[in-house]
């Protein structure tokens, strides 16, 4: 997997990135690289607290017994599970989005 570093893009003037020293056994060595690093971690992350969310408005659905502030409980749960869901979609696709306007190709590597 290739990793995209945010410092990658050299400006006139510019002398690089400046790396992290001093850490024994760090294997990242700006703050680009951690970042990129931790991508797949975070949407891997915010997939499975989704799954979490779904699962636990539909319990209160099933468990709700006609109780409305149960169901009406279980009906935000969802809306919520729903909205995250649709957050996480949306800044994925825009960060592919704007790596194709701007011409960045690496960003498309780090969610291969």
């Amino acid at each position: 997997m290739y990793r995209v570093l945010a410092q990658s893009i050299q400006l006139p003037g510019d002398n690089g990135p400046v790396p992290i020293t001093g850490i024994p056994g760090f294997k990242y060595g700006d703050v680009g690289s951690i970042v990129t690093g931790a991508i797949p971690f975070v949407i891997a992350f915010a997939g499975f607290g989704l799954l979490l969310m779904l699962i636990r408005a539909g319990y209160s659905f099933l468990t709700s017994a006609g109780d409305a502030k149960k169901l009406e409980e279980g009906k935000q749960r969802l809306t919520n599970a729903i909205v995250g869901f649709v957050v996480i979609f949306v800044a994925y696709w825009m960060v592919i989005l704007i790596g194709k306007i701007f011409g960045v190709v690496e960003i498309q590597s780090i969610f291969k």
